[in-house]
């Protein structure tokens, strides 16, 4: 009887927070937000050099040896594509490479190019040796990326002058060498042209737990924040791998530890901001666990598609794919099969869920 009433005490709570909105900003996000993008210290904490670099050390060994390489040779860098999860320093990267090749960083997203012109624009700008870096390279239109394959390859650009028919003529302009740095979240869904035309293709990993605590000490030394080893500890246990997030948390922390503990941050003051930040212990937020939830309870541990999934807890299914699910499957809390999506031993017993106490239980339409 005792199990019975706490698996239905399990439901009652996953029904009442099937419907609830999250309005605020998901702090467990690893996209760059556009205050973070325009903050001062923002970019105080990004390393400008790969000696201040932390973590990802197989890319950071190949990418200086490719960088060393062209200095001595008088060339440009080759160009550069970085793949990953965000918030794991594609754009720190892009900084770090024209502070290395001694070139001026021209940032532009990839939704911003919709036409030809914007693209001459931007190419318009550039000198020799500049490093030019696309955003979400994967969103660019097909019509500019054909354009941009000449750029890329031989560096001149073809543009369409005057309007159609016997006026229109081509004009051929000449580009000054420089590198393409292509940033994406999804290099799936680039195309094969584009794709191939990237000499160096570089993946970025979630980090170490060791690598984050370097990066939290670093952080607090910037910031100026008294913090124990304890609480450094806690901060990267919890920030699933991505730097951007756990210094996001740190702030938060921050907040906590000046109200509260005169601005120390110790191990149960990191404790109970996270607690307070609905952040647990291996990191999940909210949403993450309702969407363990959604499988467990509603789909009995599953297998089920993304689809039918989202829509009973009521997420968009991009936001589920591209936002939740990559850091479940990477610590291991659910599979995807062909199936569908499946909750493993580690997600039931992260929610204190026997998988035989669900027999014949599936949360009711």
């Amino acid at each position: 009887m005792k199990k019975e009433s706490s698996i239905e005490n399990q439901l009652e709570n996953f029904r009442k927070e099937e419907h609830s909105v999250m309005e605020e900003e998901r702090i467990l996000d690893g996209a760059e937000t556009a205050e973070e993008s325009s903050s001062d210290l923002e970019q105080a904490l990004r390393p400008a050099s790969l000696k201040e670099y932390i973590g990802q050390d197989e890319l950071k060994h190949n990418l200086n040896v490719f960088i060393q390489a062209a200095r001595s040779r008088n060339e440009v860098l080759d160009h550069v594509l970085l793949y990953g999860p965000p918030g794991l320093g594609k754009t720190t990267l892009a900084m770090i490479i024209a502070n290395e090749m001694k070139g001026n960083l021209v940032t532009v997203s990839g939704p911003a190019l919709q036409k030809s012109g914007d693209l001459a624009a931007v190419l318009s700008t550039l000198e020799a040796g500049d490093v030019l870096f696309i955003d979400e390279i994967h969103r660019l239109p097909r019509q500019i990326e054909e354009i941009l394959y000449p750029a890329m390859e031989d560096f001149y650009l073809d543009i369409i002058v005057g309007k159609e028919g016997a006026s229109a003529h081509s004009l051929r302009l000449a580009l000054p060498p420089f590198t393409l740095v292509g940033a994406t979240t999804r290099a799936g869904d680039l195309s094969a042209p584009l794709r191939d035309r990237f000499g160096i293709i570089l993946p970025l990993h979630y980090y170490a737990k060791q690598d984050l605590e370097r990066i939290v000490s670093r952080t607090a030394g910037i910031l100026d924040v008294e913090m124990d080893e304890d609480a450094v500890s806690e901060v990267a246990l919890r920030s699933r791998g991505t730097p951007r997030i756990a210094n996001r948390l740190l702030r938060r922390i921050r907040d906590f530890a000046q109200v509260y503990n005169d601005g120390l941050i110790t191990r149960q003051v990191a404790k109970d901001a996270l607690n307070r930040l609905n952040v647990d212990e291996l990191g999940l937020d909210t949403t993450d666990r309702r969407f363990l939830e959604g499988i467990i309870f509603r789909f009995k541990g599953g297998p089920v598609g993304l689809e039918a999934l989202a829509s009973s807890i009521g997420e968009d299914t991009a936001t589920l794919s591209d936002m939740y699910e990559p850091y479940l499957l990477q610590i291991g809390l659910i599979n995807r099969t062909p199936r569908g999506r499946v909750a493993t031993a580690k997600a039931y017993e992260h929610l204190g869920v026997l998988p035989e106490e669900l027999s014949g239980k599936g949360l009711p339409d």
